[in-house]
C-alpha cells in the first residue's frame, strides 16, 4: 500500500466516517487539517443546533470522540496496521456555550507515547493510548475538551 501524505490519509479517513456512521453525515462533519500529529474536524451550526441556539453538547463530544479515534486510526494506518480502534474510557467538560460553526482538535495526550503504545501493540496484539481533544472557544480558551483512552486491537486473519 503506498503511503499518501497526511492530508490525503485524513480526507480518506473523513470519507471512511462519512460510509460508516450515518451520524457523522447527519453532523455535516468535515476534514479541517492533519499535519500528522494532530487531527482537525470541523461541523456547522445547523445541524448541531440545540434548543437554546447553541451546538448541541452531544455534537461536541461526537467531534471530539470522532476527531480523536480518527488520531488513532491514522496512526495505525500510515504505519499499515489492522485494527479495529474504540473508546475505553473518556471524560468530558463543557465549559462555554458555542454559538457557531465548530471544530475539534486531537492529539495523543503528552504523557502518551506512540512508541510503547506500538510496542504494546506488537507483543500484546491490542494497545491503548490517551488522546487529548478540544473545542476552541472564545478568546482562546476551551468551550469543550475530551480526555479519552482509544484501544487498538489487531483484527485476526480468520475475520477478514
Amino acid at each position: 500500500m503506498d503511503k499518501l501524505d497526511p492530508q490525503a490519509a485524513a480526507q480518506a479517513l473523513v470519507a471512511f466516517i462519512h460510509d460508516g456512521i450515518p451520524l457523522a453525515r447527519a453532523m455535516a462533519l468535515e476534514l479541517d487539517t492533519y499535519d500528522g500529529e494532530s487531527l482537525t474536524l470541523a461541523s456547522p451550526l445547523a445541524p448541531n443546533v440545540n434548543d437554546k441556539g447553541c451546538a448541541f453538547g452531544g455534537s461536541l463530544v461526537s467531534l471530539m470522540t470522532l476527531t480523536g479515534w480518527g488520531v488513532v486510526e491514522l496512526a495505525l494506518r500510515q504505519r499499515g496496521e489492522d485494527c479495529d480502534v474504540y473508546v475505553g474510557e473518556s471524560t468530558v467538560r463543557y465549559l462555554s456555550p458555542v454559538w457557531g460553526d465548530f471544530r475539534a482538535r486531537a492529539q495523543r495526550a503528552e504523557d502518551a507515547s506512540w512508541d510503547a503504545f506500538f510496542a504494546t501493540l506488537a507483543t500484546r496484539g491490542r494497545a491503548r493510548i490517551a488522546v487529548m481533544a478540544e473545542v476552541p472557544g472564545e478568546n482562546g480558551k476551551p468551550a469543550a475538551t475530551l480526555a479519552a483512552q482509544f484501544v487498538a486491537k489487531r483484527r485476526s486473519a480468520a475475520a477478514e
